[in-house]
């Protein structure tokens, strides 16, 4: 009976050995599921704070956009109120008139520039078989040329 209870009490202290290896090995890892889970709720919370700033940084986007398009429109709705109250019509036309008389004024006297050529950057020969401007003994006399032989 000795020895059933010396196996008794051996397979009890074998048992709570392994229950604690156990135990602590478990503990380990549900340690670590544990800190996993924190970081992903730290990480969730970063990203929701993220998304609700870019939410803000567009909305007042908008809103700064629309804010500007009300200015334009108020700006340009003035000036053409103020065109149509201080430019009369008839003046417009008849500046318009003038430069028209102007330019047939100028047509008419020759100063039109259409059919002139424009500046060249090397002098036009005067006949074909002539040198040109880039040769070597242009614009040298002949005893210039002579001497340079």
């Amino acid at each position: 009976m000795t020895n059933l209870i010396l196996a008794v009490v051996a397979a009890l202290a074998v048992g709570v050995i392994v229950g604690i290896v156990i135990g602590r090995t478990n503990q380990g890892s549900s340690l670590r599921q544990r800190r996993a889970e924190q970081q992903i709720d730290e990480l969730r919370s970063e990203y929701t704070r993220y998304q609700a700033q870019v939410n803000e940084h567009f909305m007042e986007s908008a809103n700064l956009l629309r804010r500007f398009t009300d200015a334009f429109r108020d700006v340009n709705q003035h000036m053409a109120r103020g065109a149509n109250r201080l430019a009369s019509d008839e003046d417009w036309l008849q500046e318009l008139e003038q430069q028209q008389a102007r330019a047939r004024l100028a047509t008419s006297s020759g100063d039109d520039s259409s059919g002139q050529e424009p500046p060249r950057d090397y002098a036009p020969k005067k006949d074909p078989t002539e040198k040109g401007t880039l040769a070597e003994d242009y614009g040298l006399t002949e005893e210039q040329k002579k001497a340079r032989a």
